[in-house]
């Protein structure tokens, strides 16, 4: 695909999470092992409880892994520290959930700012970059409106433009079309695949819909915490 390199950007090796639930280890990934390349564009599709959003929090540095190794950039991320993790999360990874995860008392331009904060980005610098992202996902003129005053969709769109804040190379969206009706879920998706086939942004993607996988080009179907088999897109 157009932006898709041969640079591996992630990689797992016997990946397992095993959470323990009174007496009882309860494994939810069971050593799952794959890479990811520069410039793809992959959908995690399975049954809810399948282990997906695990293996999305994994490769987020949201979570460790109880055994086997998680790679961002050849480095393993289950051998940093805390903040090593939270500045890597920063600099190298953008995150866009199902319910927005939007701050209510702050206007769309504002929540797009938040990541540049922590970033130590100038305040001018971070304005002008907010206006600029807002505007790339279609929502001039709404940059002081709050998210109480956006329909989902568009509350999705500011949701993607503060995943991009940082210019991340790895966006992971995990069933960002869950709360949005078919029109919305189509525009969101058509964002995304533009920031991957223009930018070269690589998207790691669950969902639930099977249609949105058309946009991509590998698909995982995850079952009983393991990838069962893997489908890749005839190039175009």
């Amino acid at each position: 695909m157009p932006g898709a390199g041969s640079l591996e950007v992630m990689v797992a090796e016997d990946l397992w999470k095993v959470y323990r639930l009174g007496q009882i280890d309860y494994p939810a990934l069971r050593g799952v092992s794959f890479s990811v390349k520069k410039g793809e564009y992959i959908a995690i599709v399975g049954p809810s409880g399948s282990g997906k959003s695990t293996l999305l929090n994994l490769m987020g540095a949201l979570d460790r892994p109880t055994k086997g190794k998680m790679m961002i950039d050849g480095v393993e991320i289950s051998k940093l520290n805390d903040k090593k993790l939270a500045e890597l999360r920063n600099r190298k990874l953008g995150f866009v959930f199902q319910t927005f995860n939007l701050l209510s008392y702050m206007s769309a331009a504002e929540n797009v700012e938040t990541p540049l904060i922590a970033a130590g980005v100038p305040p001018e610098e971070r304005r002008r970059r907010s206006y600029a992202l807002l505007e790339m996902v279609g929502l001039k003129g709404f940059e002081r409106n709050r998210p109480s005053m956006l329909s989902g969709g568009q509350q999705q769109r500011v949701a993607i433009a503060r995943a991009l804040a940082n210019e991340p190379q790895i966006i992971l969206a995990d069933e960002p079309t869950g709360n949005l009706d078919s029109k919305s879920s189509h525009e969101i998706i058509e964002i995304l695949r533009r920031l991957n086939e223009e930018k070269g942004v690589t998207i790691v993607m669950v969902t639930h819909n099977l249609e949105l996988t058309s946009y991509c080009d590998k698909t995982w179907f995850f079952r009983d915490g393991k990838i069962e088999r893997e489908e890749v897109r005839n190039a175009k």
